[in-house]
């Protein structure tokens, strides 16, 4: 089956990210790869569905300049800086032995949570029909995940450029709509491919959406970054009491 072949090719590249790990002693590169695994699986989809129609065409468009930018954003972003604070935690938490568990631990299990996720990315492939109104829907909605996305990053970058912001708390731009901006951003990406699958009528690739959204909300999204920013930073609570935690909105008084 196709989608065995996307699970297949993701679990290859996890493992061989592991390797690169090792010698550098930073799992933090999996973050890099994260979005890659998306478009890998991308290709593996359209190309074995054997007809490459005008919604696989759309798809591996969308797919590629979003994990491209994504890849390419957090490379910039982490180089020079070491493993991230994150994976220090996991690292400290899972000795002795942390290079072999990472494997598991980080590795292959952002592999099966990535396949998990890309059952869109599967199902737009397996109806090569016209597009319709639903996948221009879709399309609007991946437009405006990557606007918010990609635009805080770049507002994120250029606010901690400038030495004059240390110690202070971005709250201009999208930012001063929602605390998260990016997250809210991936989060309107995968509802986009969603909508593309289910003009494709695959409904069923409901799992995929919803797993993305409950890690953006529950687990590595907003509840990790916000777990302790408090304490770091003790002007966020008064960012927290104007600003929407996700969903943009305009601030409260």
């Amino acid at each position: 089956m196709v989608y065995l072949n996307g699970l297949e090719s993701v679990l290859i590249a996890a493992v061989l990210t592991w390797l690169v790990s090792l010698p550098l002693r930073n799992v933090a590169i999996v973050d890099s790869v994260w979005s890659l695994l998306f478009m890998l699986q991308a290709y593996v989809f359209a190309f074995g569905a054997g007809d490459l129609g005008p919604r696989s065409v759309l798809v591996l468009v969308l797919v590629s300049a979003w994990a491209l930018r994504l890849a390419i954003f957090i490379t910039w972003r982490n180089l020079g800086h070491g493993e991230d604070r994150r994976y220090q935690a996991i690292r400290a938490r899972n000795q002795p032995n942390f290079e072999f568990k990472s494997l598991y631990l980080v590795f292959l299990l952002q592999a099966v949570l990535a396949w998990i996720i890309a059952l869109p990315l599967w199902g737009a492939t397996l109806r090569p029909a016209p597009l319709m109104p639903l996948d221009v829907a879709g399309a609007a909605l991946w437009s405006l995940g990557l606007v918010f996305e990609a635009g805080g990053d770049w507002q994120l970058a250029r606010f901690k450029a400038d030495p004059a912001n240390r110690g202070k708390v971005m709250d201009q731009g999208l930012w001063r709509l929602t605390r998260h901006p990016n997250y809210f951003g991936d989060f309107c990406v995968w509802w986009g491919f969603y909508l593309i699958a289910a003009s494709a009528g695959a409904w069923w690739s409901l799992p995929g959406p919803l797993l993305m959204s409950f890690l953006l909300l529950r687990v590595s999204g907003v509840a990790l970054l916000e777990k302790d920013i408090g304490a770091r930073r003790p002007q966020y609570a008064a960012y927290i009491a104007r600003t929407n935690a996700f969903f943009p909105w305009l601030p409260r008084r």
